[in-house]
C-alpha cells in the first residue's frame, strides 16, 4: 500500500473513509507555500553573498523535494479531517 493512500474505514471506531478524496489541494498548497518560502530564501542569499550559479542548483532542490515530501502527508490528513469536519453528513459510521 503506497504510503499516501487513506484506508478505507478507520481501525479504532470504524469510520468509512472511502468518500474522503483530498484530490490535488495539498500538492496545490504545498507548492504555494514552498514557492514562497524558497524564492524568499533564494532571494536573499543572493543579494547578501552573490554565490555562483551552481551552488544556487546544489541548495535548492534538495530543500525543494524533502520539504515537498516533509509537507505532503499532513497536508493530506489535514485537508481530509478539514473535509470530514466541514461535509460530516458524507461520512457513516460501520
Amino acid at each position: 500500500m503506497p504510503a499516501l493512500t487513506v484506508v478505507e474505514h478507520c481501525d479504532a471506531c470504524g469510520l468509512d473513509l472511502k468518500a474522503a478524496d483530498s484530490g490535488d489541494g495539498p500538492a496545490v498548497f504545498i507548492i504555494l507555500i514552498l514557492g514562497f518560502i524558497i524564492v524568499g530564501m533564494a532571494l536573499v542569499i543572493e543579494v547578501r553573498y552573490q554565490p555562483a550559479m551552481w551552488i544556487h542548483a546544489m541548495i535548492w532542490p534538495p530543500l525543494i523535494i524533502g520539504g515537498a515530501l516533509g509537507m505532503l502527508r499532513p497536508f493530506k490528513a489535514t485537508m481530509i479531517a478539514l473535509q470530514y469536519k466541514h461535509r460530516r453528513d458524507d461520512y457513516t459510521p460501520r
